[in-house]
């Protein structure tokens, strides 16, 4: 594998290993073993474990923006904002540890803030702006629109972290295409 297929091992690996344990809970060894490679080559590719997270975060966050340009293209309105969200609940259901990412993301930006960690609270947030200003621009700038269909998508990562299964009544509110299937 060249330098570059292997980065992209260790991202996807980062992913999962970060989406499972945190950020604080997860060593690098960990990463290293899943992709079979040593510790010390990790650190030729990623010059931290902040980087490497880092790396994790913003291929999760790239990677839902895609599903949710992908889902509205050539849509507008409620249409767009149905598409996205069904779109988002086969994402989460289908790789569960793009969810799992982003609900670590949450955790770790705050407990790095709070220790006075800006440039990583900055760099996590800049990953996440790119997110929200391509689902703005994709519900047609609008945004009250797209503070709602934000609004929504955390009560659903809410909902599925917590594990409400499809039929609870917790998920009457939200649109019938973001619900789990049951």
């Amino acid at each position: 594998m060249s330098a570059e297929e292997r980065r992209e091992s260790v991202i996807r690996a980062a992913i999962t290993e970060f989406a499972r344990g945190g950020y604080s809970g997860t060593s690098t060894e960990v990463i290293a073993k899943r992709v079979g490679v040593s510790q010390p080559y990790l650190f030729r590719l990623f010059p931290n474990k902040q980087a490497m997270f880092l790396a994790a975060v913003e291929r999760c966050l790239a990677d839902t923006r895609k599903v949710f340009t992908d889902a509205a293209e050539g849509l507008e309105g409620e249409e767009a904002v149905r598409a996205m969200a069904a779109a988002y609940q086969r994402l989460i259901v289908d790789d569960p540890d793009k969810l799992q990412m982003q609900m670590q993301t949450y955790a770790a930006v705050a407990s790095a803030d709070a220790s006075g960690d800006h440039e990583f609270r900055d760099a996590a947030r800049a990953a996440w702006l790119k997110m929200w200003d391509e689902t703005h621009l994709a519900l047609g700038s609008d945004v009250r629109e797209t503070t709602t269909f934000w609004a929504f998508g955390m009560l659903i990562n809410t909902l599925a972290s917590f594990g409400f299964p499809a039929g609870h009544r917790v998920w009457s509110g939200v649109y019938d295409e973001a619900r789990p299937i049951a």
